[in-house]
């Protein structure tokens, strides 16, 4: 077995990967909603670590965050651990989560050690959150209470 060393290029994608890559997609974005460019990854990356607001609030914006109340900053208390990330926002994770994936397409993909691969559809999946909810809310959990689950290994 040979050793890797550092500097060893392990994988590099296709033009084909690249062209159709989320990040591509972001990258392509933002060039059309904020006149940002760039050369590639490493430009993108150095402008998320220098400009973190920028780069933050450009994610939420690519993504269509839903929220009932806006953000009053990206970030406050920039100390880490401790950042504070979007204060003053109001959101609902799962409205967020739920509102592009619909349907029988795969949103899990589950494999024991001795089973055989198991999908679960953003329907089932939804479906199952919205049990929970109703579970959650007939016991009495309500906004601002912390709910802790200490589930197994499964879907």
């Amino acid at each position: 077995m040979r050793d890797i060393v550092e500097g060893d290029l392990l994988w590099q994608p296709s033009p084909h990967d690249i062209e159709n890559a989320n990040l591509t997609r972001y990258m392509t974005w933002l060039k059309s909603h904020i006149g940002r460019e760039f050369a590639d990854y490493q430009d993108l990356w150095r402008w998320s670590v220098t400009d973190i607001d920028a780069f933050w609030a450009s994610l939420w914006d690519y993504f269509d965050i839903i929220a009932s109340e806006p953000y009053t900053a990206v970030v406050a208390e920039r100390g880490m651990p401790g950042a504070r990330w979007f204060p003053g926002a109001k959101l609902n994770y799962a409205e967020n989560f739920f509102r592009q994936q619909t349907g029988d397409h795969p949103a899990l993909y589950y494999q024991a050690e001795s089973g055989p691969l198991t999908e679960i559809s953003w329907q089932t999946l939804h479906n199952q959150t919205t049990r929970l909810a109703q579970a959650l809310r007939a016991m009495g959990v309500e906004r601002g209470d912390r709910v802790v689950a200490y589930p197994p290994k499964l879907p």
